[in-house]
């Protein structure tokens, strides 16, 4: 869980003034800030486009505007912030074609911050997270599993479970074999036995439950509450 380690450790840094910290934990998220505008405006964007750069100040936003204390990952809350940037970037561009880019981003200041932590009602979160869970069975049903699937290959020793875990996570780290998981659908069974020292029969037993757990680690930014959850196992 090293990436959500340092996530945090930057977080923290920022919040407190730390210019550089800030500055590069925006550049680690470049690629979840501009696939979040993407999605919110339904085409393709790149740097140059108006809606990347509101979704840019939007995370910045949400550097100062989190509270850990409500118990939502920080990704999860970027999303939301972003989201109701771009939206309402979209609804003044309709109205106010002249107003400049500048103007737009500064509209209701610190409001949109203070928007965002009053719409992330119960509610929201439990449509956050349906939605995620829903993203996360599909994915499954790529590499033909389901959540039944997955009850019955959770070890049910602790010892075993932490075993298979640091298996996981050897596999979501590494970048070679994580795109070998994803393209051929299969886990690499004989490299990760060399790498971690685990039997391949052990692996191969718990196969389906390396799986799961790696699709979670090798894609934080995806599966941003699942992700969380890992981070307690």
């Amino acid at each position: 869980m090293e990436e959500l380690r340092i996530r945090e450790e930057l977080l923290h840094r920022a919040r407190r003034g730390d210019r550089q910290a800030r500055e590069e934990l925006l550049a680690r998220h470049r690629h979840f800030i501009l696939s979040v505008a993407a999605a919110c405006s339904r085409q393709p964007l790149t740097w140059s486009d108006d809606a990347a750069s509101i979704a840019l100040i939007a995370f910045n936003e949400a550097v100062d505007s989190y509270d850990e204390d409500r118990g939502v990952p920080f990704l999860a809350f970027a999303r939301l912030v972003i989201r109701s940037r771009i939206a309402d970037f979209y609804r003044r561009e309709g109205r106010v074609a002249a107003e400049s880019l500048e103007e737009i981003a500064a509209a209701g200041g610190a409001a949109v911050g203070q928007v965002a932590r009053e719409r992330f009602t119960e509610e929201e979160l439990l449509r956050e997270r349906r939605e995620e869970i829903e993203r996360y069975r599909k994915l499954l049903a790529e590499f033909g599993l389901s959540f039944r699937d997955l009850v019955a290959a959770a070890p049910k020793h602790r010892d075993a479970r932490a075993n298979l875990l640091r298996v996981a996570r050897v596999l979501a780290e590494n970048r070679e074999l994580f795109r070998y998981l994803m393209e051929k659908k299969r886990v690499p069974l004989n490299e990760l036995a060399l790498l971690t020292g685990v039997p391949r029969k052990t692996l191969e037993r718990g196969r389906r439950y390396i799986l799961a757990v790696s699709l979670i680690l090798g894609q934080p930014e995806e599966f941003t509450y699942l992700y969380g959850h890992l981070k307690y196992c």
